[in-house]
């Protein structure tokens, strides 16, 4: 039996679950401007990826360096959560998040 499948599938799997609680936490703690650290971690393990001679490896790494990717763009949304009410803010960060709900307050057209 080739169990080559299953494993890259449940590294994967785990891979996107890591990826989620990281992607709440940054944001938590630093913002949207958190989002380099998946960015330099999606490089890393792409350069590793290439590296790598062992096929297994290379594509765990591969798919952990495009989850990294995609947690670029969820740390921007998950700011937007926050903003909506649906994820707790950051106490220490209220200004911030005030700042940001008048901005995007005043961007909406008012209707009567």
């Amino acid at each position: 039996m080739n169990y080559t499948g299953l494993i890259i599938g449940a590294v994967v799997f785990l891979s996107i679950g890591i990826c989620h609680p990281v992607t709440i936490k940054l944001e938590y703690y630093f913002g949207r401007k958190g989002w380099w650290v998946f960015f330099v971690t999606g490089l890393i393990s792409t350069t590793a990826s290439l590296l790598v001679e062992n096929y297994i490896v290379s594509t765990i790494l591969g798919a952990f360096a495009f989850s990294c990717f995609w947690g670029i763009g969820e740390v921007i949304k998950q700011e937007k959560r926050v903003l909506r009410g649906w994820f707790p803010e950051n106490p220490e960060r209220n200004a911030y998040y005030e700042q940001k709900r008048k901005g995007l307050n005043n961007q909406c057209p008012k209707t009567k």
